[in-house]
């Protein structure tokens, strides 16, 4: 498994000690240090069956001057907006080895996504 993570965000460390208490091995990635491609970012929204923009925290987004339609047209803006300014992207994100991607900010998500794993 791996997990996008701010070490700051409680989301995240409460992430992490749930993946602990599960005994399920995992890979962290410090995505404001090790930045995501927009690439990596549209492989995530597909896997999560959303858009950029639902990924998106809007209060970042908008510090980070992100005011693009939310369209099909701008999709690939949207990405390389968030990967420019990765603050902007909702954490923990964790994926599963059967490619099984959450955003892992609730209990029923982490559970989901360990169940896959």
């Amino acid at each position: 498994m791996e997990i996008w993570l701010n070490p700051a965000c409680s989301k995240c460390r409460t992430a992490l000690s749930t993946l602990d208490e599960a005994g399920v091995d995992y890979t962290v990635r410090r995505y404001l240090d090790d930045l995501p491609t927009a690439a990596e970012l549209g492989e995530v929204v597909t896997r999560l069956g959303l858009e950029p923009w639902d990924l998106a925290r809007p209060k970042e987004a908008r510090e980070a001057g992100i005011d693009l339609p939310k369209d099909a047209a701008h999709r690939q803006e949207w990405l390389e907006a968030m990967a420019a300014s990765p603050r902007t992207i909702q954490r923990p994100i964790l994926t599963a080895a059967d490619g099984t991607t959450v955003v892992g900010r609730d209990p029923e998500s982490l559970a989901r996504v360990i169940a896959a794993e």
